[in-house]
This record gives C-alpha cells, structure tokens and sequence, in this order.
C-alpha cells in the first residue's frame, strides 16, 4: 500500500484543528506521532490506529523530540496556548507558544534530513487593527501577546526556511469554527459558546457591543489549506492567509445561530470588552492561497454554521 505521507508529526492533534487534521492525514500516512498535553484538547478527539502514537506530554521537551523525531517527514506543529490563555499568563504565552516552536523548528533541522515539510498554524491575530480590508499577507499589527508570539514564530520560520532551506509554509488561520469544536471547553471560540448559550436556555455572551466583525473559516476549509500546504511546492517559503474574504459582525453571527436553533426573540447579555478585545474588524484576503495553492474557502457561513448544528445535535443524542 502505497501512503501520501511517510512519517507525520502532529503536535497538538488532541485539539480541536489537529484533531480533525488528524482524520484526514491519518489514512494517507504510514504512521502519526499525536503529542498533546490536553491542556486544551481531549484524549477522546484523537482516533485509534495501530499506525497512530499519541503521547499526553508538552511538545516543549527536548528529549522527547530527540526520540520521535528522528525519521520523521512531515511537521504540523498546530499546537500552542490561546489568545485568551496568552493574555492571562504571558510567561506561558512565550514559553509554548515561541521557545516552543524555535525547540521543534531546532530539532526537525538536526533530527529530521528527510523532512519533506513544516507546516506552521500561525494566527490572523497578527494583522491587529489592519488598515485595508480585506487584509492581504502584507499588513500586520501586533496588539496582544498571543500575536507577538505567533509572529515571532513565524519569523523563526522565515529564518530556518532561508538559512537551513527547511521546507517550511506558515498558514494564518481565522476564526476557524465547526464540528468537533467542544462547546464545553471554557476556551473554545465564539460559534461554539453561542451554540451552547442557545443549547441551554441562556443569553449569548457578548464583550463590547457586537459590532466587532470576524472572519469565520470552516474547519473543512481549514484542512484543506493545511493538507495542500503538507503537498504543494509553491506553499515552501511562503506566507498564506486562509480566511474567506468576507467580514461578520459578532451581532449578526449571534442572530444567525439563533434562528438555526429556533429562537425567535434571542437575549445577549453585553460585557465590557476584555484586554485581548482589541480588534475592531477582520477579513482576510486569501487571493495569494488562490493564486499559489489554488485553495480557496467552499464554505459560507450559514452553510458552516448549520453543519455545526446538525454535528452538535448528533453528539447530543
């Protein structure tokens, strides 16, 4: 039998992106290595396969790489600690999210001669408060420590891509939402809190006043880009923005999750922002993953969102 993949490393594979990247890229591999500290994710999210090994440690541990790296021809590194878990503990923002990765980009470039590529999940949390909408891979503004860290990484990249020729491609996610996001995780994004509030009887819970616009990717599409950024060799060496082009503001994504759900008259509870409430609007230009990869998002939002809603119903029963 012949596989796609060789060896694949997935760090973070428990969560929510490398879990469903997971089921994709296990069947076109010879055998996944999952590291997890479940700090966010869930021993349940990773499938079962005697050609698959997870390990429940940090990824931020250099003999532990020693061990599993060497072979190995394919890096996802998707693992890190969120925008809301960077902005409470900066120290651990810096340490997982930025030594972290320079320890996993250090050690592919002495343990891995065979490596094929380095996929890295960087963020749109990078462009900050853009000036041009939508926001092409030119524009950024570090605002918040997440994004600070994130960007280093990505220059990190940048640096062992052109010095050391690793194969390299950084992919900036946005607002990625679907099935197989918990709704239950206290960290999870706002398509899967505001099916929960609307699940339960509550308020949907909105920081500012919901105007505040975000670009909603669904995960399917999300997959995609990161598999063809694992294949294609225009990917290497460059920065993409996977989004859809097409700006929501949070009020009108509440109101298109309650009608999905049947409520006719919903309740928002309005906060005041948070620190990490920076970003007033977001949209991303992806032409650049068009024009390379030939990836461009399929689905729209309403489509997504009902999908999440048939997936949440069946997890329910």
């Amino acid at each position: 039998m012949s596989f796609l993949f060789d060896k694949v490393l997935v760090t973070g594979g428990a969560g929510f992106i490398g879990s469903q990247l997971l089921r994709r890229i296990l069947p076109l591999s010879r055998s996944v290595i999952v590291i997890d500290d479940c700090s966010t994710g869930r021993r349940e999210n990773v499938p079962c396969s005697e050609r698959l090994t997870f390990i429940e440690e940090s990824f931020v541990n250099e003999s532990l790489l020693d061990e599993v790296l060497p072979g190995t021809t394919h890096i996802y590194h998707v693992a890190c600690r969120n925008l809301v878990m960077s902005a409470q503990n900066t120290d651990v923002d810096f340490h997982v999210n930025l030594y972290g990765g320079y320890l996993l980009l250090k050690k592919a470039k002495e343990r891995c001669p065979k490596l094929e590529r380095f996929v890295y999940t960087s963020t749109a949390s990078v462009y900050g408060n853009a000036d041009v909408l939508p926001t092409p891979e030119s524009s950024y503004e570090t605002t918040i420590p997440y994004a600070a860290s994130k960007f280093s990484m990505e220059h990190y990249c940048q640096v062992y891509q052109r010095m050391y020729q690793l194969p390299i491609a950084v992919l900036r996610l946005s607002n990625v939402y679907g099935p197989g996001q918990s709704t239950s995780n206290p960290y999870c994004g706002v398509v899967a809190k505001f099916f929960e509030s609307a699940a339960a009887g509550l308020p949907f819970q909105i920081y500012s006043d919901g105007t505040q616009t975000r670009d909603y990717t669904y995960i399917e599409d999300a997959v995609e880009a990161l598999l063809t950024a694992g294949t294609h060799s225009a990917a290497v060496g460059n920065v993409f923005n996977i989004g859809t082009a097409v700006e929501t503001s949070v009020n009108r994504l509440a109101e298109m999750i309650a009608e999905i759900c049947g409520i006719t008259s919903p309740v928002v509870n309005y906060q005041p922002k948070r620190p990490v409430d920076v970003v007033y609007r977001r949209c991303l230009d992806a032409g650049l993953s068009y024009r390379m990869l030939g990836w461009k998002a399929q689905t729209e939002l309403a489509q997504g969102l009902l999908k999440t809603y048939q997936w949440l119903g069946g997890e329910r029963e």
